[in-house]
């Protein structure tokens, strides 16, 4: 969930045209890692490791959309270093969760 407030809390400083393009991709993804966590967490363990996958895909397209507003100079380098922190310690601690079920 600290991914996702980093998240909000970054867009806050996007150009208002991006509003409806990778805003909106931004945002949806990041609330997309925790939401599929609990979606998965009342499921058995297969279908938790699935949901584990959902949530993984998530953050590496999360650190992708964050790569492309670097690159379209809506943000900079250091605006995004703390969340792709989070974001690696995260799918380092998903990957070895997953392998665990």
């Amino acid at each position: 969930m600290e991914i996702a407030n980093d998240s909000f809390e970054l867009l806050l400083n996007f150009p208002e045209d991006e509003k409806f393009g990778l805003t909106s991709q931004i945002s949806r993804c990041s609330i997309s890692i925790p939401s599929n966590i609990a979606e998965g967490s009342s499921r058995t363990e297969k279908s938790f490791a699935h949901y584990i996958d959902i949530s993984l895909g998530s953050s590496f397209e999360l650190e992708t959309q964050l790569l492309i507003a670097i690159k379209r100079n809506d943000i900079k380098k250091e605006d995004i270093e703390r969340i792709q922190d989070k974001l690696s310690e995260f799918q380092k601690m998903s990957f070895g969760f997953q392998k665990s079920l």
